[in-house]
């Protein structure tokens, strides 16, 4: 062989290599580290589980071939379970942690500031110190918010419109956090406009949440407004409770009423998950969580259970059905 035809297959050899490597790289299988703030066997578990990992499949990412997706589950949300779960899922050093729900957010957060991190499901994470913004979150977290403030003067405009006779509204709220306040605030703000006068009542312990709403449902003309927060690990209590007292209740999302309630407007909670898979895609290609802007709700979603408003004695106007996304009989 001549020199030159050497050098040249040398040459050749040595610029195919790195293109080998590269691919074998590529090739390597990715991990997800999963970390939810409800129960597996929840419902909403049970939806989001496969709408997530469909979203993955469709980008070319499966669990169980080129994917490892890691679940951990953080029913009841003590911090001191948080924790000790945040550190397993750290611990199995996935490539990124997809983290569900706004009290699973800070215990993974103070733990690692290097893994890559999209949330879901997530209420104000710049006033909870997540993110620096919306638009440049920063660091090593991006991901989707659950609500807008302005959607709880939407919740008291509705239990007005299917139960004309409320004059009193119990709202049940989270008072140990911000989004709780800012909630309140706001239907504070619209209330007077539909001749409402405002309980609030703490969902923190289902005693005296209980003990609260069977007081308050002893004047005439009351509903409830269900707020975003610590009341989704109460939600069949709370139902149960707006029942049992006959209490036209309107909730933040689907899933209440579909266990029940009455009437419910709010994001649509598995969409968030197949957006996630989008973000957690880009950042297996190479993004960085700081330079993807964190998401607010693109779907909302209203939905009214017949059976219940028939229970209450409500006639549920037909504009009102019109508009409805979902009419559970």
């Amino acid at each position: 062989m001549r020199r030159r035809e050497f050098i040249s297959l040398l040459g050749g050899a040595a610029a195919a290599w790195p293109l080998s490597a590269r691919a074998q790289q590529d090739q390597r299988v990715r991990r997800i580290g999963v970390l939810s703030a409800l129960a597996e066997d929840d419902p909403e578990s049970v939806a989001r589980r496969p709408a997530f990992e469909q979203a993955l499949k469709v980008l070319n990412w499966t669990n169980g071939n080129n994917l490892r997706i890691d679940y951990r589950w953080a029913a009841g949300g003590m911090p001191s379970d948080t924790r000790k779960l945040a550190a397993e899922i750290i611990a199995l050093e996935p490539d990124v942690i997809l983290l569900s729900g706004t009290s699973v957010v800070a215990p993974v957060i103070q733990a690692t500031r290097t893994i890559p991190i999209v949330f879901v499901q997530v209420i104000d994470p710049v006033g909870s110190g997540f993110i620096k913004s919306l638009a440049r979150p920063g660091g090593n977290v991006t991901g989707f918010t659950q609500f807008e403030y302005s959607l709880a003067a939407k919740w008291v405009e509705l239990l007005k419109e299917i139960a004309p006779h409320v004059t009193r509204a119990a709202v049940i709220r989270d008072h140990t956090r911000g989004y709780g306040i800012g909630q309140f605030a706001v239907v504070q703000a619209v209330a007077p406009s539909l001749g409402m006068e405002l309980t609030p009542i703490n969902a923190l312990e289902v005693s005296e949440m209980e003990s609260a709403i069977a007081e308050f449902a002893r004047s005439p003309n009351g509903g409830l407004v269900v707020t975003v927060g610590g009341t989704a690990f109460h939600r069949n209590e709370i139902v149960a409770f707006a029942a049992k007292h006959r209490l036209p209740a309107v909730y933040p999302f689907r899933y209440f009423v579909s266990g029940g309630g009455l009437i419910s407007y709010g994001a649509d909670t598995i969409d968030q998950y197949r957006r996630a898979a989008d973000y957690i895609d880009r950042i297996f290609k190479g993004e960085k969580p700081a330079n993807l802007p964190v998401q607010t709700p693109t779907k909302y979603n209203l939905a009214i259970n017949l059976k219940t408003a028939k229970s209450l004695g409500l006639a549920v106007p037909h504009a009102m059905l019109t508009r409805a996304d979902e009419v559970i009989e």
